[in-house]
């Protein structure tokens, strides 16, 4: 079939999950156990725990400022700030927290449960009078793209594996462009292309051992997020990404079956291309795409390592120690406590969550 016409790969995903109509987390795909995926917030109040109390020490840090801004990039329905509320931080007072969500089906779920006071404007304010006070926290806002001032820190927690990219193909003659022709329709079909001026000089840098038949991704999206969260840090500040990673080098030495991953009803889709608005499709992201689009992380760590880091550890054995207490007499709060013990488990697995990248910038 002709390249004639056909879209980029990127183009393709920005309409199969993001179309006003049609798209699939605007048509009520989300993450969450009675959603398409589980991500590590919804495995239970733990890992909102554990940031928690990295976000105190990063408070401290930054000596304690008062609002205290963060910024949580693709929020979806808002779990990770209802949990990080729940653990009560000591920076709680001072805590604004900002749900950045491009969807507003998504952005509609924000108010449940949370102290939240509504939409932020485009420069970052609120109508709320306690938004910029020293005190009264912890109060939470959604904003449906990035707010134009200042933030102390930045979170992403599996963001950017679902910002669209170009996909690149080796062919005996070089790289191809994977393109997608009839891409509004229901039946869309990869094209091979020529490839977009540099790609093809870029691609040969970052994965010069490619066979024919190899393809990796090329995530300006991710890269471009990334440099612009640098940029928006306050002194002092910090850029937290989670999310499952690789390199381009290596994606290349493997079937794409295994980096592009697509998600539907608690089970793996079906090709990228196949119903689209359905199913989430996700890639791994390339660290070292990101590094060079702004710079290496100062920290790159797996989440197992991290979690222990911001005091996983502890917690566990404080919620064994509650559940000991009131095993004879369980309340809410007990059973809670012991089920940080298989939530530990699971955040920590180290052939699934565990084994997520957690990368660090700091201003």
């Amino acid at each position: 079939m002709s390249a004639d016409g056909a879209a980029p790969f990127s183009a393709f995903l920005e309409g199969a999950l993001y179309d006003p109509d049609h798209g699939f987390y605007e048509t009520g795909g989300r993450a969450g156990r009675r959603g398409d995926f589980v991500t590590s917030p919804e495995v239970g109040p733990l890992f909102g725990a554990c940031l928690a109390r990295a976000l105190d020490g990063w408070w401290e840090d930054l000596g304690r400022p008062a609002p205290f801004l963060v910024d949580e990039h693709g929020a979806g329905p808002g779990t990770l700030a209802r949990t990080v509320v729940v653990a009560a931080p000591a920076c709680v007072p001072a805590l604004r927290w900002t749900l950045v969500e491009r969807s507003a089906a998504q952005r509609d779920l924000h108010p449940a449960h949370l102290p939240h006071v509504g939409d932020l404007a485009g420069d970052g304010t609120s109508a709320e009078p306690g938004w910029a006070a020293v005190g009264g926290g912890p109060l939470v806002a959604s904003a449906a793209a990035r707010p134009d001032r200042a933030a102390h820190v930045v979170v992403a927690n599996e963001l950017l594996d679902n910002l669209p990219f170009d996909l690149l193909e080796r062919t005996a003659d070089g790289w191809s462009e994977v393109r997608v022709a009839g891409a509004g329709g229901p039946a869309p079909t990869e094209v091979l292309a020529a490839a977009p001026e540099g790609a093809a000089t870029w691609a040969d840098a970052a994965a010069p051992d490619a066979p024919p038949g190899a393809r990796i991704p090329l995530q300006r999206r991710a890269g471009e997020w990334v440099a612009a969260s640098l940029a928006q840090l306050a002194p002092g500040g910090r850029l937290v990404v989670l999310d499952y990673a690789s390199t381009t080098a290596a994606l290349a030495a493997r079937s794409p079956e295994e980096w592009i991953r697509t998600y539907a009803g608690q089970a793996r889709g079906g090709a990228p291309l196949d119903a689209p608005g359905a199913q989430d499709v996700t890639v791994e992201v390339c660290t070292d795409q990101l590094a060079a689009a702004a710079r290496p992380p100062d920290l790159d760590r797996d989440q197992a390592v991290a979690l222990r880091a911001w005091g996983l550890d502890d917690l566990v054995e404080e919620g064994r120690r509650l559940w000991a207490e009131r095993a004879s007499a369980p309340d809410v709060a007990a059973l809670r406590a012991r089920s940080r013990v298989t939530e530990a488990e699971a955040l920590t697995d180290p052939v699934g969550l565990g084994a997520f990248r957690v990368l660090e910038w700091q201003a």
